[in-house]
């Protein structure tokens, strides 16, 4: 009988660390999504030349700009990137 008395206590004091760490997990992804956008805002200000050493070009980052502010503008770049390379590699397996 003793031990239903403290179970509502166990299940709050349980619940706590679970509640900080989601709370610390969002401040985390805010200050990641912040840092992406500050180095997206880099690259805005890069040539075309250095654009293209990165796999990117100009009207990559307009397409990107338009994403709404929860979104991280850096992934979409990189999997932009990944399927460029993707479709070159393919490219040139059909011409060897």
């Amino acid at each position: 009988m003793k031990t239903f008395e403290y179970a509502p206590e166990t299940m709050q004091l349980a619940t706590r660390p679970a509640f900080a760490a989601r709370v610390a997990n969002t401040f985390a992804r805010m200050f990641r999504l912040w840092r992406n956008r500050q180095e997206f805002r880099r690259l805005s200000e890069m040539t075309d030349n250095e654009l293209a050493d990165i796999g990117l070009r100009r009207s990559d980052l307009r397409c990107v700009s338009d994403l709404s502010f929860g979104a991280d503008p850096t992934t979409r770049l990189g999997s932009i990137v990944r399927a460029r390379a993707d479709a070159i590699e393919d490219m040139a397996r059909r011409v060897a």
